[in-house]
């Protein structure tokens, strides 16, 4: 390899990494577009089909409330029995129930993703996946009934490789020096886009396009063509079409790019034999496929675990703070762009800068992000015991709580992002995975646990906030968490251990 390659490289890794950047701020804006719209979109499909007790929403709205009853006749609380009382509760449930069905589609094909990028490469696979975006986002304008709705969210749901796939590009293309600190924009992308999307959908909300028949051409019946947030739906269009139209220009394959350009991170592995190879990352040798497989399955353990509990008690924080202090959606709004502000500052002043320097560990930063969560969560647990309805004090427990919420954000999945990554291994081709860790397939099987526990998390938090209260809900997720906390210690002192170790041969 000549001296200049290290440089290219760095070069041209640099401008990939900030295509898929750019890239990826557009798809979850196009994502994050339409969340404030859930209860009121389902509003609107109640009043339109409610007076045919046949439609697909009317049996599934009877089923919701069916459980509502069940909760009251089982409540422990008042919040609960408030909440189980509360035909609006239906719309929530609704809402997130849609919510877990997309992340169930997205546990479900994920792995199939990341297998068939490792086969034909990245860029093919994630130009498929935003075709698919495309398509769900078409229906959604043209969806007039909640069953059509529905449709456009089972499509997107099995589309959604954006994330994924943006993951493995930045790791074929990075060194284990540069990988975690690069990750880290997946995260801070993701805390930009749902600062504002939502915003930004909610204002084209405002925005009316003609939705009828009628409105474009009088001769014809009123019978609506157009979702009634055709205006939103039409932006997100626009926006993947632009992201898929810049990847398909400026995005190159990353499978293999390594040794195109003449660089390695580490010489060929070990063929299955499970012992210790001569391979280094930072210093440090690479250890077998077998034993990265192993920890490769404990972060994705603890990736569905987190997100369970995590998911939930985001989901749910609105419910609280409207059960106790009956917020307004401004105040709510006003707390939860909080939490994406000061997370995307974190990431950005304090986490990639410490990754970048090797002055924390990914598993590191993962453990500190959960301990945070459950001191979060167990504030959420005191809160409604202690009957105090005084803004100021309870403005300032929301926003500790919301701060403890912000450093899990910017810290807990992109350091097990970070920390599977480097499990993994780059191959050229399908005949070059003999003996390997490929990136694709084993960052896709990470991903699906993760997906997994968000799909649950929120039905489960919901469920139990409503029969048990939240107190018990977030006790729960308090001691869950600092259950999960202390496991990764362990994983790091062995981590600290393996490294001493081989510094010292």
């Amino acid at each position: 390899m000549s001296a200049s390659a290290p440089k290219a490289m760095s070069s041209e890794s640099s401008r990939i990494v900030k295509t898929v950047f750019l890239a990826l701020v557009l798809d979850l804006l196009a994502f994050t577009l339409p969340l404030p719209l859930f209860p009121r979109l389902i509003d609107y499909y109640t009043s339109q089909e409610s007076s045919n007790p046949n439609s697909f929403l009317s049996r599934v709205l009877s089923l919701f409330r069916s459980f509502r009853s069940l909760a009251s006749n089982n409540q422990t609380s008042t919040l609960s029995s408030a909440a189980a009382g509360n035909k609006r509760w239906d719309v929530v449930l609704l809402g997130g129930a849609l919510g877990s069905v997309f992340s169930l589609c997205q546990c479900i094909i994920s792995p199939s993703l990341g297998s068939l990028s490792d086969k034909y490469g990245r860029k093919p696979i994630l130009l498929l996946t935003m075709l698919g975006n495309i398509l769900s986002a078409f229906i959604w304008l043209r969806s007039t009934t909640f069953s059509t709705y529905l449709i456009s969210r089972l499509i997107g749901g099995l589309s959604e490789g954006n994330v994924q796939l943006s993951q493995a590009i930045i790791s074929d293309v990075t060194t284990p020096e540069t990988r975690s600190k690069s990750l880290a924009l997946v995260g801070i992308a993701f805390s930009v886009c749902f600062t504002f999307g939502p915003s930004i959908g909610a204002y084209f909300a405002s925005r009316s396009l003609p939705t009828t028949a009628s409105t474009v051409n009088p001769d014809k019946s009123s019978q609506p063509v157009l979702n009634v947030y055709a205006f939103p739906a039409l932006v997100s269009l626009v926006l993947l079409c632009i992201e898929t139209f810049y990847l398909y220009l400026s995005l190159p394959e990353t499978r293999g790019y390594k040794s195109r350009v003449g660089l390695k991170d580490f010489p060929q592995a070990s063929m299955g034999t499970g012992q210790k190879t001569e391979e280094k990352e930072g210093g440090v040798k690479r250890e077998s496929v077998e034993v990265r497989k192993e920890r490769l399955r404990k972060l994705g353990r603890l990736h569905g675990l987190f997100l369970l509990f995590f998911s939930g008690a985001e989901f749910t924080l609105t419910f609280l703070t409207y059960d106790l202090f009956f917020a307004t959606n401004k105040q709510n709004g006003m707390l939860l762009s909080y939490i994406g502000v000061l997370s995307s500052l974190l990431q950005g002043g304090f986490v990639r800068p410490r990754l970048s320097k090797h002055k924390t560990s990914e598993l590191t930063f993962t453990q500190q992000g959960i301990y945070s969560c459950t001191v979060s969560l167990a504030l959420m647990a005191i809160l409604p015991l202690t009957g105090v309805r005084d803004s100021r004090w309870s403005s300032w427990v929301l926003y500790a709580i919301a701060t403890g919420l912000s450093y899990t954000s910017a810290t807990a999945v992109t350091g097990m992002m970070g920390a599977a990554a480097a499990c993994c291994d780059d191959v050229e081709d399908e005949a070059d995975q003999r003996g390997k860790l490929p990136r694709g397939k084993a960052l896709g099987r990470f991903r699906s646990a993760g997906q997994l526990g968000r799909a649950i998390g929120p039905l489960l938090a919901t469920a139990t906030y409503w029969t048990q209260g939240p107190s018990v809900t977030y006790t729960i997720g308090a001691l869950a968490l600092g259950t999960l906390a202390w496991s990764i210690g362990g994983m790091v002192s062995e981590e600290v251990r393996r490294k001493a170790a081989n510094k010292t041969r």
